[in-house]
């Protein structure tokens, strides 16, 4: 069975392009486009993992980190930061959060984050 994931990133176009990345590399993907979003997906679904970007419209992905701990049918699934803000104190926050990872978008290529995604789930 295909591992799931639940990339939560407002840039649709980036967005769709990790979606075909994550497709191609044999998971089933679900997209939100917000925290509020992801919330609710990540109860509906599941997800083995979640991607999250932490600038987010309706509740960044702090907000998200906050709120799924919360919530404990959800709260040990796997998150992976994923954002281009590279801002020292948020990472910090993230990883007090849970997050496993703080990956800065622009420091690696859609191949090299389904690779290192495939790490986490091992």
């Amino acid at each position: 069975m295909a591992n799931k994931i639940l990339i939560i990133e407002d840039e649709k176009i980036l967005a769709g392009m990790y979606q075909e990345k994550f497709k191609i590399a044999g998971f089933k993907v679900f997209l939100a486009g917000d925290a509020e979003e992801g919330l609710v997906l990540a109860k509906k679904e599941k997800p083995d993992l979640i991607l999250l970007d932490i600038l987010l419209p309706r509740g960044n992905g702090i907000f998200f980190l906050e709120k799924i701990k919360e919530i404990a049918e959800v709260s040990s699934i796997p998150v992976v930061a994923f954002s281009n803000y590279d801002d020292i104190p948020t990472k910090q926050k993230a990883k007090e959060l849970g997050a496993r990872d703080y990956l800065i978008k622009t420091n690696f290529t859609p191949e090299e984050v389904v690779n290192k995604i495939k790490k986490y789930l091992k």
